[in-house]
C-alpha cells in the first residue's frame, strides 16, 4: 500500500517546479493534484504551493473547460510579465502585516492596553480594528494573513495538571509496590471512582456509530433532565488483577456511604468467589469525591465494611491533580464510553444493559447494577464516631495511605 502524499512532499515539489513554470502553468499543475487528491486537496495543495484557494478553483475550471472542447485553451501562449498584476495588500502597506501580528500575538493580547484582548480571535473583529488604525483591509484577507503568519483556529488543550506535589512521584512509586505486594499474596486489589453523571432519556450522547445513510436517530432538541428518570451516578470498582469490574448505578446520590456500599456490592457478588483466602483488601482511590483522603464518612463506612467482613481495608490515594492515573480510568470507564457511543441512554435499564456488555479483546468482563437506595447528603461525622474508626496511618503521607482494621 503506497504512503499518502503529505503537505511536506507537495511543499517540496512546487518548490522545484516554481522555478520552471509560469503562472498559468503552476495554476494548471495545482489544479490537477488538488483534484487527483480529491476532498481535502484543495486545502492541502493550497498549503504546499502558496496559491490561493481562489486561484486553484480557476485552474480546476481551466481544466475543466479543456476537457469540453478537447482542444488547448485559448490564449495558451499568455502570461503575465514577472511581477504583473495587483498587488498584495502587505506589498502595499508596510506596517499591515505587524499590526496584525501585534494584535493576536498571545504576548501582547492580554495587555491592558490591547483594545481586542478579548475579542481577538474574530477576524471580523480584527478587520475592524485595523481599519479603525488607518489601514484597508477585508476580513477575508485577515484570515489570509494570520494564516501565512502561522496562526490557526485552535481550542484549548487539556495538559496542566496543575502545581505538582512533592511527593508525587514517590506516591506513585508506593501505590505500585503495595499494588504488586498485594497481588503476589493473591489478596484483592481494586480501583475505585464515580463515572461522571448521565442523564437519562432521549438525550444526545457524544459520538457516532453506524446508521442507514438519511436515516440517523433523532433527539430531545435541549438536554433539560426528565422529571421522572433524571440523571444517573455510576459507581464502579475494577478489580486490577482479574481485570473485571462492578457498577453500582446509582439514582441518588454520590456520596461516601454510596460510594462503599458499591465495594460491598462487588465483593458480595465477585470478590468473595475470586478471593476465598482474603484477609486483606487494597483500595486505590483518588483523592477527592465521595472517596476523598479527607472525607470523614468515608472512613467510618469502610470501618463498618471492614468490621462486617473481618479484613483489614488498606487505602491508597492518588496526590491532587493526578485521577487521570486511576486505573479504572483507562481500563474500565473508557471502555463504557465508547460502548455506548451515540446511543441515547433512554432508560435505566439501557444504561446497565450497555455497562454490562462493555468488553474488550483483552477479556475485560463487567457486572452492572440499579441502585435504587437513597443516600442524604451533607451527613456529618464527629469526633466521638471517628474515634471508633480503628485507623493506622502508614509512614509515607498517613493522610493518602491507611488502613482500617476490623473491630475497635
Amino acid at each position: 500500500m503506497e504512503e499518502p502524499i503529505s503537505v511536506s512532499d507537495l511543499r517540496a515539489k512546487y518548490k522545484a517546479l516554481k522555478l520552471h513554470l509560469n503562472e498559468r502553468s503552476l495554476r494548471l499543475c495545482a489544479a490537477a493534484d488538488a483534484q487527483a487528491l480529491g476532498r481535502g486537496g484543495v486545502s492541502m495543495v493550497a498549503a504546499s504551493c502558496g496559491l490561493a484557494r481562489n486561484t486553484i478553483y480557476a485552474g480546476m475550471r481551466d481544466l475543466q473547460e479543456g476537457r469540453r472542447s478537447g482542444s488547448p485553451l485559448e490564449d495558451e501562449t499568455r502570461v503575465r510579465k514577472p511581477g504583473g498584476g495587483r498587488k498584495s495588500l502587505v506589498a502595499l502597506d508596510a506596517t499591515l502585516k505587524g499590526d496584525l501580528d501585534r494584535l493576536v500575538d498571545p504576548a501582547t493580547r492580554g495587555d491592558p492596553q490591547s483594545p481586542l484582548r478579548w475579542t481577538c480571535k474574530s477576524t471580523t473583529n480584527l478587520a475592524d480594528e485595523l481599519n479603525r488604525i488607518g489601514h484597508h483591509v477585508s476580513q477575508k484577507s485577515v484570515w489570509t494573513m494570520l494564516d501565512s503568519l502561522g496562526y490557526s483556529m485552535q481550542s484549548n488543550r487539556k495538559r496542566f495538571e496543575g502545581t505538582d506535589h512533592p511527593d508525587r512521584d514517590a506516591q506513585f512509586h508506593y501505590i505500585s509496590q503495595e499494588v504488586q505486594r498485594f497481588i503476589a499474596k493473591r489478596q484483592p486489589v481494586i480501583s475505585v471512582d464515580t463515572k461522571k453523571k448521565e442523564l437519562v432519556g432521549n438525550f444526545k450522547n457524544a459520538g457516532r456509530e453506524w446508521c442507514r445513510r438519511g436515516d440517523p436517530l433523532f433527539v430531545n432538541m435541549h438536554d433539560f433532565a426528565d422529571e421522572e428518570l433524571g440523571k444517573v451516578i455510576p459507581y464502579g470498582v475494577y478489580d486490577i488483577a482479574q481485570n473485571n469490574g462492578w457498577v453500582s448505578v446509582g439514582i441518588d446520590h454520590d456520596t461516601a456511604e454510596f460510594a462503599v456500599q458499591t465495594i460491598r456490592c462487588w465483593w458480595k457478588r465477585m470478590g468473595a468467589k475470586s478471593y476465598p483466602d482474603a484477609r486483606r483488601l487494597l483500595v486505590t482511590a483518588d483523592g477527592g469525591g465521595s472517596n476523598g483522603a479527607r472525607v470523614r464518612l468515608w472512613k467510618l463506612e469502610l470501618q463498618r465494611l471492614a468490621t462486617e467482613l473481618s479484613m483489614e481495608i488498606h487505602v491508597c490515594h492518588f496526590p491532587p491533580g493526578t485521577s487521570k492515573w486511576n486505573k479504572i480510568e483507562h481500563r474500565m470507564f473508557c471502555h463504557i464510553t465508547e460502548n455506548w457511543r451515540g446511543r441515547p441512554l433512554q432508560s435505566r435499564a439501557v444504561v446497565v444493559n450497555l455497562i454490562a456488555n462493555t468488553t474488550t479483546e483483552r477479556g475485560l468482563k463487567i457486572k452492572a447494577e440499579i441502585d435504587k437506595a437513597s443516600y442524604d447528603t451533607g451527613r456529618k461525622v464527629n469526633d466521638s464516631e471517628m474515634a471508633d474508626v480503628n485507623i493506622r496511618l502508614k509512614e509515607l503521607h498517613g493522610e493518602w495511605n491507611y488502613f482500617i482494621k476490623p473491630g475497635r
